[in-house]
């Protein structure tokens, strides 16, 4: 296994509105992830994150319920390439 994975997760039910992009960008900067989150028109929200497998284990595992205000219904979660030049984890507008 090499030692940076990248991860593309599809997250969908109440997850607008209630604080899931900051929350989630907080988790993954606290388990050393680089990558992305946006709200999606059709209501979900989309990310990918970059790190060790453990840390994105452990993303996964609290994208399944999400923050407390958010009601997580599925995920859907492709594991993909990974980017070596990226730096941060940020909130896409």
């Amino acid at each position: 296994m090499r030692e940076q994975e990248r991860v593309w997760v599809r997250v969908e039910g109440l997850v607008q509105g209630v604080w899931f992009r900051a929350s989630t960008q907080r988790e993954a900067v606290g388990l050393d992830l680089t990558g992305w989150v946006r709200n999606e028109m059709d209501g979900s929200v989309m990310l990918e994150a970059q790190g060790r497998p453990e840390g994105l284990e452990e993303l996964l595992a609290w994208l399944r319920d999400g923050p407390p205000n958010a009601r997580v219904d599925g995920l859907e979660v492709r594991w993909i390439e990974a980017e070596p030049e990226e730096t941060t984890f940020s909130v896409r507008r």
